[in-house]
């Protein structure tokens, strides 16, 4: 019983040297600061024309917990591209695979002056299957676009909080 002892001992022992040496090394977690998460909250964002850009809208205020009750500090502007291309063939010629891509190209724009603050270009590409069936391949093609704009919103949401980040620290 005493040697199965022993080995749980020891990594406990690891585990708390690592912890130490992590703490003292300066790392500090990305929503650590809290200038993070009260700077996304206040990101108005402006959805583009469509479905994508509709859903995207909807995943972006989700991911930064848009604080409604709060005057925005900066507004996200995007265009968005959607592309759709066959990936999957059956024997007869017909496309039964596809993937969608998603493209978005946004500025962070200062809400007081509508100057820009930060711009860039986010990708997002998944794949889904096309049904015989109508409505189950229109069903499929929209459940992607979901899929893509939770993805792209999520890459998004990291830039912006590495960024935000970054200006906390200076």
């Amino acid at each position: 019983m005493t040697r199965f002892l022993l080995p749980k001992t020891v990594s406990a022992a690891l585990l708390a040297v690592a912890a130490l040496a992590l703490s003292s090394c300066g790392f500090t977690p990305l929503y650590g600061p809290q200038s993070v998460t009260k700077g996304l909250s206040a990101i108005e964002v402006v959805a583009a024309d469509g479905r994508a850009g509709y859903l995207l809208r909807e995943k972006l205020d989700d991911a930064f917990a848009r604080n409604v009750n709060l005057l925005p500090s900066h507004r996200l502007v995007y265009t968005i591209e959607e592309r759709r291309y066959a990936r999957g063939v059956r024997v007869d010629n017909v496309a039964n695979r596809y993937e969608l891509s998603l493209t978005a190209n946004w500025r962070l724009l200062d809400a007081k002056t509508g100057q820009p603050v930060r711009a860039g270009t986010t990708s997002a590409a998944v794949t889904y299957d096309s049904a015989d069936q109508p409505y189950a391949s229109i069903a499929a093609q929209q459940d992607s676009q979901e899929r893509a704009a939770t993805e792209l919103a999520r890459r998004i949401q990291l830039e912006l909080a590495t960024w935000l980040a970054g200006k906390a620290k200076a």
